[in-house]
């Protein structure tokens, strides 16, 4: 329970660094996190909107959803921004 909350902590961390426009702090991490359990959704999530939304990276956002929706793949909102994502990457 308590790595849980930990790793919650720093998930929260993350997001409050993405909304301070920290984005190399938050993309740091979000790559500890993955290290210590690469298949942790709203991490991959995070990863995903980060790339996507904040440094432009549209397949590498597309790639992080392709993850999620591996691991869960009734995620409509995952499926429906890999969609977004993908039109973005043909520009």
């Amino acid at each position: 329970m308590e790595r849980r909350d930990s790793q919650l902590t720093r998930i929260d961390e993350a997001e409050e660094a993405m909304e301070m426009l920290d984005l190399s702090k938050a993309e740091e991490i979000l790559n500890s996190l993955r290290e210590e359990d690469p298949i942790c959704i709203p991490v991959l999530n995070l990863l995903a909107h980060l790339h996507g939304r904040y440094l432009s990276d549209y397949q590498k956002a597309v790639g992080y959803y392709n993850q999620v929706l591996e691991l869960e793949p009734e995620n409509a909102w995952a499926r429906d921004e890999r969609r977004k994502f993908r039109r973005y990457s043909t520009y």
